[in-house]
């Protein structure tokens, strides 16, 4: 659920970060033949690799500009109006965010190569935030995981848990904004906390703080465990590079990367169960180029494009076959980290509701200022 999640690059517009378009264009039945694709996406979604092949099929110059975090997408996106970008990447449980303001437009099916996707996602996504009023929305791109990522040389665990990052010898790393929510899974497996594997949180207002409360109170009683909060995956990897963490809850970029670097970085699934999100694509309402869009969109639902992307970054693709082109150092750290056993045990982001990121941001506060 490699490369940085999030954010290798900074929220920068990178312009004419693509080669140049060919005279002759190799795909004859691509929905646009030239122009440009304002592009939004997470810092290391559209590499280098993926942007030459597009050009080169299409003919279509992609300028891209990133973001490190659903909230910087979403605050730029509102900021602007719903303009500037044809096609942007946000977490699928945020859709909820945009749709009010009108900052994303219904998408035309009929544009789209939706019989690529792999139907389960296209069904689930609805539940967490794809669709609107009837219309969709937003489209499956990718998934993927936050878990434990741990030293084993430091830390040789055998079977890891959220609260493995408090225990004795722990020098830990997370996110506040999902500890709150690794914790709680922690505290409810061991009953301590009441939180319906951490769905109480999304039914009200009174009992997000009733268990966050718990959650907060735990993390802050251990804080010197804590060696470093981290925003992004920059961070995340500095915080074990820099900051002498030792084990991290983390995304799964952050220890499949670190894996590559060194065997002794482990990425594992907690007995509670992988935190897990899903990424989409949407057009913003305000979008100049649409038949770009559409003609990107596609190319990304491409199976050797799909493989290309996720060999680059370690995340899992929404599109059917993309394994089959992720090559095998993307299959190998797929079948070490995953089994029937977690992957039937995932827990997924919901669809958030109006005072859900106010109230989370709230603890955050507390946390960091602990």
């Amino acid at each position: 659920m490699t490369i940085s999640r999030r954010s290798l690059l900074k929220s920068t517009a990178i312009a004419g970060v693509a080669l140049a378009a060919p005279a002759i264009l190799k795909t004859q039945d691509a929905l646009a033949s030239s122009g440009t694709v304002n592009v939004f996406a997470w810092g290391d979604y559209i590499q280098a690799n993926m942007i030459e092949k597009f050009q080169k099929d299409t003919g279509i110059t992609i300028n891209l500009s990133t973001f490190g975090s659903n909230d910087e997408a979403e605050q730029k996106l509102k900021a602007a109006g719903g303009k500037g970008f044809d096609v942007i990447f946000p977490s699928v449980t945020n859709g909820p965010n945009y749709y009010p303001d009108g900052l994303l437009q219904p998408l035309d099916e009929s544009k789209v190569e939706m019989d690529k996707l792999i139907p389960s996602m296209v069904r689930d996504s609805v539940s967490l935030g794809a669709t609107y009023r009837g219309d969709r929305m937003l489209l499956p791109f990718d998934w993927g995981t936050e878990a434990v990522t741990f030293d084993s040389n430091a830390m040789p665990l055998d079977e890891v848990s959220y609260g493995s990052l408090f225990q004795d010898g722990a020098k830990s790393a997370f996110r506040q904004k999902s500890v709150i929510m690794g914790v709680g899974l922690y505290l409810d497996a061991k009953g301590e906390i009441k939180s319906n594997r951490m769905l109480d949180v999304y039914k009200s207002e009174e009992d997000a703080r009733r268990v966050w409360d718990a959650c907060a109170a735990y993390i802050i009683a251990n804080k010197d465990k804590v060696a470093a909060f981290w925003n992004n995956a920059t961070e995340a990897t500095n915080a074990f590079k820099q900051a002498g963490a030792n084990i991290g809850q983390t995304w799964d970029t952050t220890g499949l990367l670190l894996n590559r670097e060194d065997a002794k970085w482990k990425y594992r699934m907690p007995t509670e169960g992988g935190i897990t999100w899903m990424d989409s694509m949407g057009v913003p309402s305000g979008a100049a180029n649409i038949e770009q869009a559409y003609a990107f969109i596609n190319a990304m639902l491409d199976p050797k494009m799909a493989g290309l992307f996720s060999k680059n970054t370690g995340y899992n693709s929404a599109v059917a076959g993309a394994a089959e082109h992720a090559g095998p150092e993307y299959k190998a750290q797929f079948n070490e980290v995953y089994n029937a056993q977690n992957l039937a045990n995932l827990w997924w982001w919901q669809a958030d509701t109006p005072w859900f990121a106010p109230l989370r941001q709230e603890y955050v506060d507390k946390i960091t200022n602990a």
